[in-house]
């Protein structure tokens, strides 16, 4: 009982800065910067999300993000499941070269590579366009990789062995096989994969030009610019953006911490 009750108050102490945040977007801009603080507004101004919302284009940055978003979360899951299964379940010429090769790549990181790739897109004429931000990750994530490999590694041969003795291809094997099996860490690759995404600001920061191409953290970026001086639009739009990644998480918790327990089934 001691012990919850510690993890409770840390919670609620680190939970703490947020709360003050979504109360403060409900405030007039005098209350927000009162002395000493006050948690709930005198009177809830609903429409300061609305005003904010639409100060600038939010309506389209929000959907390049989910454009971007699910494009990236597709490809990481369908490439690296790919490659983390041959990995796994295959032995050929090579094979433990290629992957400590492959785990050496996240050693190096973005910013090393970030003007080669630069000047190979633009040699693709992909420069304003989203595709450099959801074409490479159909090329699979190291990391993402090495996190399914170790756990096909442990999957018993048992599966596949009957699968083959049922007449199932290699590819059948993966697809309702292993695919089912690995449920639970493609789900986990889908969110840290989502998040990231989501939040990244480099990357689009590189890419884009155009202002009708810009993501929701390009966008806020911009926004706080112009709005330096105004507290409440500020937070009404950083409220809206991190409500997403909260959302899938919530959703998807139960998921990443299932484990196989359904795979023998």
């Amino acid at each position: 009982m001691i012990i919850y009750t510690l993890l409770t108050l840390m919670a609620l102490y680190f939970l703490s800065p947020f709360v003050y945040m979504l109360f403060t977007t409900f405030k007039t801009e005098t209350e927000a910067i009162a002395y000493p603080p006050k948690l709930f507004p005198a009177k809830w101004l609903w429409e300061n999300y609305i005003s904010a919302w639409k100060a600038q284009p939010f309506g389209q940055y929000f959907l390049n993000s989910v454009l971007v978003t699910v494009g990236t979360t597709a490809g990481q899951i369908i490439s690296c499941s790919l490659v983390a299964y041959g990995f796994a379940r295959y032995n050929f010429k090579g094979k433990n070269i290629m992957f400590m090769i492959l785990l050496s790549t996240m050693m190096i990181p973005w910013d090393v590579t970030m003007i080669p790739q630069y000047m190979e897109f633009k040699i693709f004429g992909w420069i304003n366009t989203l595709k450099p931000l959801i074409v490479p990750s159909w090329f699979g994530s190291a990391y993402y990789i090495f996190l399914m490999r170790q756990f096909l590694m442990g999957v018993p041969k048992d599966f596949e062995e009957a699968a083959r003795i049922d007449g199932a291809n290699a590819f059948q094997i993966y697809w309702r096989i292993f695919m089912p099996i690995m449920k639970p860490q493609l789900i986990l690759v889908g969110v840290l994969n989502m998040i990231t995404v989501w939040n990244d600001y480099l990357g689009p920061l590189i890419f884009l030009q155009d202002r009708s191409k810009f993501t929701l953290a390009l966008g806020l970026a911009s926004f706080k610019g112009v709005h330096s001086t105004q507290i409440i639009p500020m937070l009404c739009i950083t409220v809206i953006m991190i409500l997403p990644p909260i959302i899938v998480f919530l959703f998807a918790q139960k998921h990443i911490v299932e484990g196989t327990s359904g795979a023998i089934k």
